[in-house]
């Protein structure tokens, strides 16, 4: 609604362009403002879980095996622990930042603005499950155990560490590396 206010006021028929695509222009703009008002972490924290999932992506596809912490952070060229404070920032972001989306087609845009409401949306939502499940189950053994723990059983942090014999930290550290194996695992879909 601001978008569209702010474009009514500020429409210039001379410069040429239809007030529908001058319009669209600010309502998107002023959609994207929103959504990152919502997302605390800056941008480098979501560019670093990008670079992560990279480089998990990457091994995987090179040695046909889940990447090891110690190997995502080789192919990063840093050091371990400052592989682990990625994860522990990425630990509270989302796991796709808005920008993320955005390196894509517009589509994720339209849905959020009711645009495309059509036949093929309750396929692609099925589509997108089952490759997420398949992604999950290919998952190694803990982080699994993390997920089921923290999005089936609603356990928290402190909770799951107790029944895994984790720090509370290191369950964090653990959820986020799930996250981001997911991430690159589902990076092509769309």
């Amino acid at each position: 609604m601001i978008g569209l206010l702010e474009a009514a006021k500020k429409y210039d028929v001379s410069k040429g362009a239809s007030f529908e695509t001058y319009a669209g222009i600010r309502i998107r703009g002023s959609m994207l403002d929103e959504v990152r008002k919502g997302d605390w972490a800056p941008r480098s924290v979501h560019r670093k879980s990008r670079k992560v999932a990279e480089a998990i992506k990457a091994i995987e596809a090179r040695t046909g095996k889940d990447a090891k912490d110690v190997q995502v952070a080789k192919e990063m060229n840093i050091n371990l622990n400052a592989y682990y404070a990625i994860l522990q920032d990425a630990s509270g972001s989302r796991l796709f930042s808005f920008d993320d989306i955005m390196e894509g087609d517009d589509s994720a845009i339209e849905l959020a603005a009711g645009e495309l409401i059509g036949p093929c949306d309750g396929l692609q939502r099925d589509t997108f499950k089952a490759h997420l499940s398949r992604a999950i189950d290919g998952l190694p053994e803990r982080e699994k155990l993390v997920l089921a723990l923290y999005y089936e059983e609603e356990l928290n942090l402190k909770e799951i560490g107790e029944v895994i014999g984790v720090s509370e930290s290191r369950v964090s550290q653990i959820h986020s590396q799930a996250a981001m194996r997911l991430r690159a695992r589902l990076s092509d879909w769309r």
